[in-house]
């Protein structure tokens, strides 16, 4: 699956893609950005992966094998990357608002997912909201939701 995500990317940059080469690459790049956010805070726990995986599969109706294949193949492409703009442009260009703000509260999920919000995490989300047009106050609002789901009070690492 990495190579047939990398052979997508390199068909993307020599021309137009493809309504399936999109829907790849926008799997690719909201895999990227939450294995992104996951590794934030210098390592990426089991419990982080068990909310990507669960994510993924929710947004793009994959099952467990497939949507685990995406996580490594967006843990790779994000390690590969040199910044979030290809992913978020991506998301941008793809995505209509409403799902640009589920991706902002995907993103606050896993941030979450270890019980603490650490500043480099919510550095990402707040860089993220500015990439791709989702505004403070939704994206405040998209953290509360993940707050309230997961029956968390805002913690932030020491």
């Amino acid at each position: 699956m990495i190579k047939k995500l990398k052979a997508l990317l390199d068909r993307r940059a020599k021309g137009g893609p493809s309504a399936e080469d999109n829907q790849e690459a926008l799997r690719l790049a909201t895999a990227a950005l939450l294995m992104d956010a996951a590794c934030m805070d210098g390592h990426i726990d089991d419990q982080e992966q068990v909310t990507i995986t669960a994510l993924l599969i929710d947004q793009f109706d994959l099952d467990q094998i497939e949507a685990q294949e995406l996580a490594e193949a967006g843990r790779q492409a994000a390690s590969e990357s040199a910044g979030l703009y290809k992913f978020t442009r991506t998301i941008k260009d793809n995505f209509d608002h409403e799902d640009r703000v589920r991706m902002i509260e995907m993103l606050w999920r896993v941030a979450y997912a270890d019980g603490i919000l650490h500043d480099y995490e919510a550095s990402l989300v707040r860089r993220v909201c500015g990439l791709i047009y989702v505004s403070d106050p939704e994206s405040g609002l998209a953290r509360k939701r993940v707050l309230e789901q997961l029956d968390l009070h805002p913690t932030k690492a020491p």
